[in-house]
């Protein structure tokens, strides 16, 4: 990489949700900002939840989204390499992104090198302690027979199940969604800090949370340091990561940051 180029990182837009309208002015905002930054990006890391549901028919694609979908084609045609770890609205992604766009897919979180620095990097679901009714509803979720199950639903069907679902449990987490719980009681940092003990890390990056937060991590046993970055979401903060250089820096497009959650080291 020059020093005029970056890697950017952004997670959750749940395109599709609330409703049409208001999911067509955050695509247009999302689109917006990827052909901003593709004048300096060398890879962008889209960490899960790009749609409020996806499911793969094998000859029927979701309706909507061509904004997004026709972007991310036009970035991988001029060079940029994408990368999509899938979330857990978008889980049943198979090839069809691959095939089209050149996206590259993650299932579960990896640890790349970038410019020296060590970022281990994943959606965020599932991830820490607690939360064991999801971890057992995501081996549903993954298992082929059930997703092969699921396919022999009409998509009207299919689809309209799906949205009920998504919206119910949006309904249950959002309150919760919305504040910071406690270094102790956010579930990531606790995943980051157990892993920390494991590897040398120097920056974990997730989404899922929802929250745009950016925490120091230390593990003073084995005198290691590192930080956390959540890269929030599309819905309300429109954040995302940036890494220029040896910094790997947590913003807002077209927002003010005081929504970020930031502590020093």
């Amino acid at each position: 990489m020059s020093k005029t180029q970056k890697i950017y990182f952004l997670s959750d837009f749940h395109l599709g949700a609330p409703d049409p309208l208001r999911s067509l002015e955050r695509e247009k905002i999302i689109c917006a900002f990827l052909e901003e930054v593709s004048n300096d990006a060398t890879e962008i890391f889209l960490m899960g939840d790009l749609f409020d549901f996806w499911y793969e028919y094998k000859k029927v694609v979701p309706k909507g989204y061509t904004r997004l979908l026709g972007k991310l084609a036009e970035l991988s045609d001029r060079g940029i390499t994408l990368h999509f770890f899938v979330g857990n609205h978008d889980m049943w992604v198979r090839d069809y992104f691959t095939q089209e766009m050149n996206l590259k897919i993650y299932f579960e979180p990896i640890t790349i090198i970038r410019n020296g620095l060590r970022i281990h990097l994943g959606h965020g679901d599932g991830l820490g302690p607690g939360d064991k009714g999801y971890k057992r509803l995501k081996l549903i979720f993954r298992n082929p027979i059930c997703q092969w199950l699921f396919g022999m639903l009409p998509p009207r069907i299919g689809m309209g199940l799906a949205a009920y679902f998504s919206q119910k449990s949006r309904a249950q987490t959002a309150d919760r969604e919305e504040h910071f719980l406690g270094e102790n009681k956010e579930w990531l940092i606790s995943y980051c800090k157990t892993y920390l003990g494991q590897e040398n890390i120097d920056y974990f990056l997730f989404g899922h949370r929802h929250l745009p937060i950016d925490w120091p991590i230390s593990y003073p046993e084995q005198a290691r340091a590192a930080r956390y970055i959540n890269l929030g979401d599309w819905i309300r903060y429109n954040t995302y990561a940036v890494l220029e250089g040896s910094i790997i820096s947590l913003k807002a497009y077209q927002k003010g940051e005081q929504s970020i959650v930031r502590r020093d080291r």
